[in-house]
């Protein structure tokens, strides 16, 4: 069973940074695609980045330019950048690991959540 285990969040004022960590049971260069998501309460949870397996990245357009993901094979951690944040970004943040089968079945593994609060 893969486990995904998050880092970093916490209370930030505007224009703050903060870097999420998600350390995962295996090789994250190994599945399909590794990204992050967010919830806001009162909201469905939604795309922020992801990085493929091939190293492509694709972001959320409320987050380009602001968030970068990235990851470290040799350490099985995939990292979430968060610069110039604000409160609009305060949710949730989950990783998720995912694959396919060769019909294109999905299978999605998810982290537990971190907290990130921006707010003065």
């Amino acid at each position: 069973q893969v486990q995904l285990v998050e880092s970093g969040g916490g209370l930030v004022q505007p224009g703050g940074s903060l870097r999420l960590s998600c350390a995962a049971s295996e090789n994250v260069g190994s599945f399909n695609a590794m990204g992050w998501y967010r919830q806001a309460p009162g909201k469905q949870r939604e795309l922020v980045a992801v990085i493929t397996s091939g190293g492509s990245t694709n972001y959320a357009d409320s987050v380009k330019g602001r968030f970068t993901i990235s990851r470290d094979n040799a350490k099985n951690t995939v990292y979430l950048q968060m610069n110039n944040l604000k409160p609009e970004d305060t949710a949730v943040y989950y990783c998720n690991a995912r694959n396919y089968d060769y019909t294109f079945r999905v299978y999605d593994y998810w982290g537990q959540g971190t907290q990130v609060t921006v707010s003065s």
